[in-house]
């Protein structure tokens, strides 16, 4: 089986290094075997504390040892999912402005994240409409920070250096969803489909191009005094 995500194989290596303790160990495999059960279709509010326990190899008893609920799991594997996607998107915007390479290496870079970790996504897309409210609101919380650490580093540059914040989020909350929605579309494109997955990134290609060429002509209205 390929691993779970980037993120757990990466903490996963710096446990068997001796970095990390043994409860920290335990508390990574929780994460890897909710992940398991939920590459099987299902949602994480269908799950039971003895299914991923069992999945995980230890007893009921020990789970609470580090979560007090399952719903703090998940919490946990929300904040891991955007973490990892904050740090491989920041690698990209860090270059430039959107032009057409910066936005052919965002989408291939993107896609490349989420083949990594696909189960991480499937995660989010299931639970961003979920059955556990704390967990929407948990997402939806991530998906606004994502939008402001990108209108922090945009407002760096020429043209966008002037913008008011309102017209910023409206810019980084169209670009945040076009990424949300090129995510879930490669998970539900049939996998191994190349021509599929060519069609999506040519798609998603076209419409950050789009975005982006409204940026020069935008002119943000100013509050009346």
């Amino acid at each position: 089986m390929p691993p779970v995500s980037d993120s757990i194989s990466e903490k996963l290596e710096q446990v068997q290094a001796g970095r990390e303790s043994r409860g920290q160990r335990t508390r990574l495999g929780l994460q890897e075997a909710a992940l398991r059960l939920l590459g099987h279709d299902k949602s994480f509010s269908s799950l039971s504390l003895r299914e991923v326990t069992r999945e995980a190899g230890i007893v009921p008893t020990a789970f609470y040892r580090h979560y007090q609920t399952m719903e703090d799991l998940g919490q946990d594997l929300v904040t891991d999912s955007f973490r990892t996607l904050r740090r491989m998107i920041r690698s990209v915007r860090s270059e430039g402005l959107p032009d057409g390479n910066v936005i052919g290496r965002t989408v291939e870079t993107l896609v490349k994240h989420v083949h990594a970790n696909r189960m991480h996504f499937q995660f989010i897309a299931r639970e961003r409409y979920g059955g556990y409210s704390s967990l929407r609101v948990s997402i939806q919380q991530e998906i606004r920070a994502f939008g402001a650490d990108l209108a922090t580093d945009l407002a760096r540059f020429p043209v966008l250096d002037r913008w008011d914040a309102d017209s910023m989020e409206m810019l980084t909350t169209l670009m945040v969803n076009a990424m949300v929605s090129i995510a879930e579309q490669i998970l539900d494109a049939p996998q191994n489909d190349a021509a599929a997955e060519a069609e999506i990134v040519r798609r998603a290609e076209r419409q950050l191009v789009f975005i982006s060429l409204a940026v020069p002509a935008w002119r943000p209205i100013k509050a009346a005094k």
